[in-house]
């Protein structure tokens, strides 16, 4: 000892963890539903997590509210927003308390780990938005697609839609959902692609960070939304008139026209579909969705076999 009164200084207090609210949109699907809802409760990670259920168009189920500390679930309606997906996540975006938002859509689910690294990622690195990979489910088969760190720029989103970077992964700074990204967009046809929508303008706004992990059991091909021609291609003049960066990019330009063509060979439009097919060709020769959709237009295929061959591989057209 050398006699002297100095201390050792106090370490500085442990910073709280941030209250995550995780944003659960519903229509009825309780079964689906309480799964989803029991893998966030399960969650290691150890701050506070509430629950928002959010029910559209639908009667809540109030016997799902818990006031379990830490584990917090309300229940709310969609009555104030536009009926549909994207009022409803909006609905409970306002109805959030927490510092940070998380989505998980009603028949997915996480992995114990997933909000635990997405808090860690967000809390190392200057970027507004968080993403993890996913497992894909459909009929027997399991598919894991995971997103690098770099896939989620602007310039890469613009060319394909990066669906690894699913919206039931997405963990956003709330304050970038009120401000420089904005809330879901209520406008888009039927909000279908409501999440590229969004996740293009959460590139825009900061970097994404992303956790090369498959944290997120998705059900593959269940929405209805891979059925819905009209809305398709309602959704797909809307998304390239509103995102100039959709047409700057030839090959993305060209994948993008190559749903429209897919949707319209569907419907049976058939020289609306080849017409649409030939000028996909022009912009970029080998995009495949061109060919498939002049298969389906051409009859040699139906539509409903090369959605379902896609979904079996955990792709979407």
């Amino acid at each position: 000892m050398t006699g002297s009164d100095e201390r050792s200084p106090e370490p500085p207090p442990a910073r709280a963890l941030p209250l995550v609210t995780v944003v659960i949109a519903t229509h009825h699907r309780p079964e689906l539903l309480r799964v989803a809802l029991d893998s966030v409760r399960a969650q290691d990670y150890a701050g506070p997590i509430e629950c928002v259920v959010v029910f559209d168009q639908s009667t809540p189920d109030l016997d799902l509210v818990d006031e379990t500390p830490g584990r917090t679930v309300r229940v709310v309606a969609n009555v104030e927003r536009t009926p549909g997906l994207a009022g409803a996540r909006n609905t409970g975006i306002l109805a959030a308390h927490g510092d940070l938002v998380a989505f998980c859509d009603d028949d997915d689910s996480w992995a114990p780990r997933k909000v635990r690294l997405q808090v860690e990622a967000l809390a190392d690195e200057a970027a507004l938005t968080v993403v993890t990979g996913i497992t894909v489910l459909y009929a027997d088969r399991e598919v894991d697609r995971v997103p690098q760190p770099g896939d989620v720029t602007l310039a890469k989103l613009a060319r394909r839609r990066v669906m690894e970077a699913h919206p039931s992964s997405v963990m956003v700074r709330r304050t970038a959902l009120l401000g420089t990204i904005g809330l879901v967009d209520e406008a888009i046809p039927g909000s279908y692609g409501e999440d590229y929508d969004w996740i293009l303008r959460a590139a825009q706004a900061g970097p994404v960070a992303v956790v090369p992990e498959p944290l997120v059991r998705v059900q593959w091909g269940q929405s209805l939304f891979s059925r819905r021609w009209q809305t398709i291609i309602d959704w797909n003049e809307y998304a390239i008139a509103k995102h100039p960066v959709l047409s700057a990019d030839r090959h993305g330009l060209a994948r993008l026209l190559g749903q429209r063509a897919f949707a319209l060979a569907a419907l049976g439009r058939r020289k609306e579909s080849l017409a649409v097919s030939r000028r996909v060709v022009r912009l970029h020769l080998t995009e495949p969705r061109a060919w498939i959709a002049a298969a389906v237009a051409l009859r040699l295929v139906s539509a409903e076999r090369v959605m379902d061959t896609l979904h079996k591989r955990g792709h979407g057209i």
